[in-house]
């Protein structure tokens, strides 16, 4: 019983992952899945290539956005592709999210162990626990997996630097098979790069296993991404790449930029560091270095790992801020053109690692001052740092916003305005139409909800969502929703200076696309170019409203359709 009692931590980190798999188990597609970034867009395209058979597809188009290349679209080569391959799209989610905790926290015990070395089992609650918090940040779901192996990446790196073989060298290599190179291969490339270059003058000696280790990574990025790397350097398509529009903020715009994303992160790397963590680190930084200032210890001030691992968080936010300095985003295009519209300030999605790396150090320090009450503050602050993460409502807590929702609806009888992954797609419904209208692929479009519904139930469509695709097939789309641009200039700003997003607008409302159970607009009108929509194969256009100038507007009416499962009241119309 003692030896149980002493094992506590791992009651909570196992429970957790076997309290959450079995909530979204339970609750199936019941569950409250975030739209923003996810069901809005890399479900659908997964969605997409599962339908047309196009995972391993060359040289074949994916049905939206006109038809859109495949080799844009996420790697076959990822661990997160291939759940989506093997599994059904909610399924393929689910397990997703659980194996992300799971690889965060088995790269936090590798990591640990590799730096507590013989001292690690004195760590091991906090060690957990840590490794559960990280992994249970509810970051940018379709990277969560690459988010949790961060620190796997660093102890391949640690074991070749210090004991090179052949099997950390092949397990770097397919290290990208857990990662994305635009958003963190390229930066973990960057690092290496630096730390070979500290290496070489602090051991005055070549570090050959370093270079070695960041051309074996290279190599795998290449492989695993082959698609990308093809996309980017081989391609000569001008993109919307370049003619995006990223802004440039002022002088104290910038500095005010740099000290919120350190305070608070962004809320595709939420690490909810701002209520505790943070705290806590800066208290032990002021603390240590002040005791370093006391005893006239200058260097080991700069000695210190901490200190590193707080310049490397001042490091990052830096460098988010200063992306939106223009003139310094001009030359880094003018160096690299690949480059233009790459958002490299991605270097915050480090941030929340480091953030709990800081953090976890100052509870080893803790546990090291032998001292009892020590150690039961590290226990109780690793155990409030998972707390803060789950009780969150943060955009992209599953798990608390399914309880929230399935608690609501048991106490109140009714359902929340958010809409459940089901409802959201609502598969019986537009199976339903699709079979009504006799559907054969035509070109379609959505208005009043996300063009992803379609392509989630294998509707093509002229819109959509993509942040890479050609120039010219934005300006043809521009031609569709020019009439509703005109009226509402914060929509043509919005478009015109990213379109990413190529949705059927509003003339009236700034977005009239909605993932909530109640729907209202100012205006049924809508505002297109249905010649321009013609030209370019549109036929259908689904919509969530229905619509009052249908025969104005050169469109109409064939069918309305309801599923007592769905939310929606589904209106389709054909161009005439």
């Amino acid at each position: 019983m003692k030896k149980l009692i002493s094992k506590w931590y791992l009651f909570i980190v196992f429970g957790f992952i076997v309290f959450a798999g079995l909530i979204f188990a339970l609750s199936g597609e019941g569950s409250i899945i975030a739209v923003h970034d996810n069901l809005d867009l890399f479900i659908p395209q997964f969605q997409m290539m599962k339908d047309t058979k196009t995972f391993f597809g060359r040289g074949v188009d994916v049905p939206f956005l006109g038809g859109i290349s495949r080799d844009v679209l996420p790697a076959e080569f990822s661990l997160y592709t291939m759940l989506y391959m093997i599994l059904p799209a909610y399924p393929a989610y689910i397990a997703g999210y659980l194996i992300k905790i799971l690889i965060a926290l088995f790269s936090c015990v590798l990591l640990a162990k590799d730096v507590c070395g013989e001292r690690y089992e004195d760590y091991r609650p906090i060690v957990y626990l840590s490794g559960l918090a990280y992994g249970a940040l509810n970051v940018f779901p379709a990277f969560g997996i690459p988010f949790a192996s961060i620190p796997l990446v660093i102890y391949l790196v640690r074991r070749i630097y210090r004991k090179p073989a052949l099997k950390w060298y092949a397990a770097l290599f397919f290290y990208p098979i857990l990662s994305y190179f635009s958003y963190f291969g390229l930066f973990i490339l960057a690092y290496m790069s630096a730390a070979f270059l500290w290496l070489w003058i602090k051991d005055k000696k070549f570090p050959g296993r370093m270079l070695l280790a960041i051309c074996v990574l290279a190599a795998g990025c290449i492989a695993c991404e082959y698609r990308l790397f093809g996309t980017i350097l081989l391609g000569d398509e001008v993109t919307i790449r370049a003619t995006m529009e990223a802004g440039s903020l002022s002088a104290a715009e910038i500095v005010r930029t740099i000290g919120e994303v350190f305070a608070k992160g962004m809320f595709h790397a939420e690490s909810m560091h701002t209520y505790m963590v943070m705290p806590v680190c800066i208290l032990y930084f002021i603390f240590l270095n002040g005791a370093y200032l006391v005893k006239k210890d200058v260097k080991g001030i700069f000695h210190d790992l901490y200190n590193l691992l707080m310049l490397v968080l001042v490091f990052n936010s830096v460098v988010y801020g200063i992306y939106y300095w223009e003139g310094f985003r001009n030359v880094v295009e003018t160096i690299c053109p690949p480059l233009t519209g790459w958002q490299f300030n991605r270097t915050v999605f480090f941030s929340p690692f480091i953030w709990y790396a800081a953090f976890f150090l100052v509870l080893k320090r803790l546990y090291d001052s032998g001292k009892n009450y020590g150690k039961a503050a590290a226990n109780l602050l690793s155990v409030a740092a998972v707390l803060i993460i789950v009780l969150s409502g943060t955009r992209y807590n599953d798990l608390y916003h399914t309880c929230f929702s399935q608690a609501y609806q048991l106490l109140k009888g009714q359902k929340t305005e958010q809409l459940s992954f089901g409802e959201f797609y609502s598969e019986e419904l537009f199976e339903q139409a699709k079979k009504e209208i006799g559907y054969q692929g035509e070109w379609s479009a959505a208005y009043g909800f996300y063009p992803a519904v379609l392509e989630y139930n294998g509707i093509a469509t002229l819109d959509g969502y993509l942040g890479f695709y050609a120039q010219s097939y934005k300006e043809d789309f521009r031609k569709i929703v020019a009439p509703a641009l005109e009226r509402v200039e914060e929509s043509r700003d919005y478009f015109d200076s990213w379109g990413a997003r190529a949705y059927l607008y509003s003339g009236t409302d700034l977005s009239i696309v909605n993932a909530q159970r109640s729907l209202n607009v100012t205006d049924r009108d809508i505002y297109i170019d249905v010649d321009a929509f013609k030209a370019l194969g549109g036929r259908y256009i689904f919509s969530r409203i229905e619509l009052t100038n249908a025969a104005e507007a050169g469109i109409g009416l064939i069918g309305a359709y309801t599923d007592q499962d769905s939310p929606y009241t589904l209106y389709v119309y054909e161009a005439v």
